[in-house]
């Protein structure tokens, strides 16, 4: 033994590099078959792999510019990390945005601001900014709902985050006076700590699932019964990233705690089909929308991405025709979003949000029935001036997805879909989840809230108006060609708003059925 050991330790450092580097190019070349490169240029060509892996990486902290990358550059994460911290996030001298690009958004100015009176909500509160419409009110719910916030959560669920991500969310949101959509996971105990919750279920029914997999409306009604804090129900019909696309959830995936929130069984994989079983028409739609409203006494809404328009008309000409309908549309548009999907899907598939939005508002306002939905819009829209041209265009609020997991965290690392998410957000790792800090994260995404309401409520001003429902299509232009470069939202989309009916921001805040309030 001795022997042995005196020969190892005789064999110096770089003789033992040499022989590790050996054993590689053996294994490279004869034993290894699925790497050609590998296989032809044994070690030097783990390299190039090696180069490849850490090149999102590079290109984000070494090669891109502040604004080149995509879904959201340097300055944008920058503006939302240091809104989160309560941080300076303003920019010097100028502007560094192209600002003929295309698709680039101008807000005209009024001569004289909005002023705000000694007592107005926004002087004791500069980042009041509640929904300007009653969630259920046309269709006379029982428990109507005014969101206390213009920014919210969006769908994302607990599975697809991790229970603390999810957890500093929801308490972020109390703090914020907004909502949070659970996403279509199923409500779980992380969604459950004080905060306004919007519940959201697609085709595979989590969290209210019969036997068979379809929809049960008992548990839906134990469900509100025993969550009084669940303020309105959305039933997704598809999302941006994957229109008319279901998922699997792999058995290996499903924990006992994930499986009794989702009501599935432990270690058995479980389909969403791209369809509903609880209906597959729209008469059908519009009554299972009409049961759960009544059970509940809830508004109850839908999610869609937007392509083909026919199906909408039916919808709205059925809600002409009964007096009935969803209480709020919540418009996701083809950027895609949390939820992973095939390129092919997430590149292709449905509307961007401006297009999508744009063509179904247009449409139920042709037939008189926007005044009495609640638009909601969702799609890269959690900055100020953005969201300025979202409620030019008809929204009444915005859900945020990944605006409000980089308050939190997240890096922007893309790879939320492999289970390795470095900064904890969107992984089930509980060494990786260890790395935040509840109360710290949901202090960072009420304060991104506030800052986002804060700075839209002063562009509002900007504009000569009190709210920002008071943005028509005139107030806004955006760069759309070489020639007359920059156009009004109502030349580009061709179609006036219907004017919100709105009284002040006080009446707003004295509103019995305003959300936030625990």
């Amino acid at each position: 033994m001795d022997t042995v050991l005196n020969f190892f330790s005789s064999i110096s450092w770089w003789m033992w590099i040499i022989i590790v580097l050996a054993i590689i190019a053996i294994r490279d070349v004869f034993f290894q078959k699925k790497h050609t490169i590998s296989h032809n240029f044994p070690v030097i060509g783990h390299i190039r792999y090696w180069l490849e892996s850490i090149g999102p990486e590079m290109r984000q902290y070494l090669v891109a510019n502040n604004r080149e990358e995509l879904p959201f550059n340097r300055i944008e994460r920058g503006w939302v990390y240091a809104s989160s911290k309560n941080e300076n996030n303003y920019e010097g001298f100028g502007t560094d945005r192209d600002i003929y690009a295309h698709q680039h958004i101008f807000i005209n100015n009024a001569m004289f601001p909005f002023k705000i009176a000694e007592n107005h909500p926004n002087t004791i509160d500069k980042s009041f900014l509640p929904c300007a419409k009653v969630m259920g009110a046309f269709n006379n719910r029982r428990r109507p709902y005014r969101p206390a916030s213009v920014i919210n959560v969006s769908a994302m669920s607990f599975g697809s985050l991790s229970a603390k991500a999810v957890e500093s969310l929801n308490k972020g949101v109390k703090i914020a006076h907004a909502y949070h959509n659970t996403g279509e996971g199923g409500l779980s105990p992380y969604h459950s700590h004080g905060g306004d919750v919007v519940f959201h279920f697609g085709t595979g029914y989590f969290g209210v699932r019969a036997k068979d997999g379809g929809f049960s409306m008992e548990k839906m009604k134990k469900l509100v019964e025993d969550n009084p804090f669940v303020r309105a129900i959305e039933v997704k019909l598809s999302q941006g990233a994957k229109p008319g696309k279901g998922g699997v959830l792999p058995g290996s995936k499903i924990s006992k705690e994930i499986a009794e929130i989702r009501g599935v069984e432990v270690g058995k994989t479980v389909l969403s089909p791209p369809n509903h079983k609880a209906f597959s028409t729209i008469p059908e739609m519009l009554d299972f929308i009409e049961a759960i409203a009544e059970e509940t006494g809830l508004p109850v809404g839908i999610k869609a991405a937007i392509g083909k328009l026919d199906q909408w008309e039916e919808l709205a000409d059925l809600m002409l025709k009964t007096g009935k309908g969803p209480d709020f549309i919540t418009i996701d548009g083809g950027e895609g979003g949390t939820g992973a999907a095939p390129p092919s899907f997430a590149d292709h598939v449905s509307l961007p949000w401006v297009y999508a939005f744009g063509d179904l508002y247009r449409l139920f306002q042709k037939k008189g029935l926007s005044e009495r939905i609640v638009f909601i819009g969702s799609g890269k829209l959690g900055f100020p001036a953005k969201a300025a041209m979202a409620f030019a265009m008809g929204a009444d609020c915005i859900n945020v997805a990944r605006e409000a997991m980089m308050s939190i965290g997240c890096i922007q690392a893309q790879i939320c879909h492999t289970n390795r998410c470095p900064s904890g957000v969107a992984t089930q790792n509980k060494w990786l989840q260890n790395g935040i800090n509840v109360p710290l994260k949901s202090e960072r995404l009420a304060q991104y809230f506030k800052t986002f309401r804060k700075e839209l409520i002063e562009i509002t001003h900007a504009a000569g108006y009190e709210h920002p429902c008071q943005f028509t299509m005139d107030d806004i232009e955006v760069n759309v060609d070489d020639h007359n470069l920059s156009k009004e939202l109502s030349n580009t989309y061709m179609y006036h708003k219907t004017k919100v009916p709105y009284i002040s921001m006080q009446h707003l805040k004295d509103c019995k059925h305003l959300g936030g309030k625990s």
